[in-house]
């Protein structure tokens, strides 16, 4: 156990950790208010307003991660995420008075979401990378997973929360908390210990598209990319699926919404601390994990209980965790320093980027053909993108089939790719 949590003996890590819980329990409180009251008080019931409002919120990473990355490799990420905090929660702050002096309409909502997508395309790239300057590169993947644990945690915790207060006195307190849970974060960026961070030596060489250029020597990490596009455009889009299947499958309200990212949340959670225990990430574990989440993700589409659907959800969060807290690990340990911000910007575009494609199709879908079949085509993204590293691996040389005449079991598969 104490293996597990090891990157917490850091002080400085240990404070971070503790306040990025805080900050993510009341992003997520947030999330399921907004996405909520598009579904049902500002629209009735349309799945595609609450895909737009997805797209928008994740959009800007299309169109800005370059320089988002370029701006984290340049400057103190420090002082940049103390920027994109604050203004991260006076957005909050603002939709709690939209809702308490019931002005807000649609496309004040929309308009939120958009601002909300530019400030994290901003505020990911220093945080993933801002991780290493507190820990240093020998406890980085176990930070990684634990970040995942983290969030997942907030997860777990802030929609089961920000349910139970939506259905009692309504939406205006959760973006109350969202906006002053930020306050966290900002107090440990204020309060770290500067001595014992581990700042990289180098700024960022390459200018904008240095990320571009690294990536064109990483053929290993390039098809990691392609792997998390397919399943985060196609698979990642929990919210239509649970709050469309709470509705209008099982007619359930907030609170019944809510208990089902709560689950979820339970075995993303377990996801990542599995991953924390590894020393380091695999390729081969990234892409099994994909068709682990396809095969989740398919199951839970056929269960007809509410109860037994909801419990289903807990492998498509440990499957899908497992995939990315892997993924991320891999990326950031295999990447130098002076490139992991324009690297981790990219990454961020590949995972949260598709969304305006995905989240738009996804609602689509579960308006036209029901909330089962968006939940196929996501399961559809996870045995693609497990055909994808298998071929990869199959075609570069790193995974062969022998024959062997001698064992029981003739036909043998090896490895032979980075570990």
């Amino acid at each position: 156990m104490a293996h597990t949590f090891r990157s917490l003996a850091e002080p400085n890590y240990r404070h971070w950790f503790a306040g990025a819980l805080i900050s993510n329990t009341g992003t997520w409180m947030q999330r399921t208010a907004q996405d909520w009251i598009v579904l049902t008080q500002l629209t009735n019931n349309n799945a595609s307003a609450l895909g737009v409002t997805m797209a928008l919120q994740m959009g800007p990473q299309l169109i800005m991660f370059p320089f988002a990355g370029a701006i984290a490799d340049k400057f103190s990420k420090r002082k940049l995420l103390m920027v994109t905090q604050s203004l991260l929660g006076a957005v909050g702050l603002l939709l709690f008075v939209l809702v308490i002096t019931d002005a807000i309409v649609l496309w004040h909502v929309y308009m939120t979401a958009l601002a909300l997508g530019i400030l994290a395309t901003l505020d990911n790239p220093s945080r993933q990378a801002f991780v290493s300057e507190l820990v240093g590169e020998k406890l980085l993947p176990n930070a990684v997973s634990l970040n995942s644990a983290s969030f997942n945690g907030a997860r777990m915790i802030g929609p089961a929360v920000a349910g139970v207060l939506t259905a009692l006195i309504g939406a205006g307190p959760v973006f109350l908390i969202s906006g002053l849970g930020f306050a966290a974060t900002l107090t440990v960026l204020i309060r770290l210990d500067r001595t014992r961070l581990h700042p990289s030596g180098r700024r960022g060489v390459g200018g904008v598209l240095g990320g571009f250029r690294y990536l064109r020597r990483r053929p290993d990490v390039t098809v990691v990319l392609v792997v998390l596009f397919l399943v985060a455009t196609f698979g990642f889009n929990f919210n239509i699926y649970t709050s469309t299947m709470a509705k209008i499958e099982f007619g359930k309200d907030a609170s019944g919404f809510g208990l089902l990212n709560s689950v979820m949340a339970i075995g993303s959670v377990t996801g990542a601390l599995a991953s924390a225990k590894r020393e380091k990430p695999r390729l081969r574990f990234i892409f099994g994990a994909a068709g682990g989440f396809g095969l989740a993700v398919g199951t839970a589409s056929l269960i007809p209980n509410y109860f037994v659907f909801a419990a289903s959800l807990i492998l498509v969060g440990f499957a899908s965790l497992t995939m990315m807290t892997s993924a991320n690990a891999y990326v950031q340990t295999t990447t130098p320093a002076h490139y992991r911000g324009r690297v981790m910007a990219i990454y961020a575009a590949v995972v949260m980027g598709g969304t305006p494609i995905g989240a738009p199709l996804a609602g689509w879908v579960a308006d036209v053909f029901g909330p089962r079949m968006s939940m196929v085509v996501g399961a559809g993204s996870g045995f693609a993108a497990f055909g994808v590293g298998l071929v990869w691996m199959i075609v570069s040389k790193n995974l062969r089939l022998r024959y062997d005449p001698k064992s029981r079991i003739r036909l043998h598969i090896s490895y032979h790719g980075r570990p």
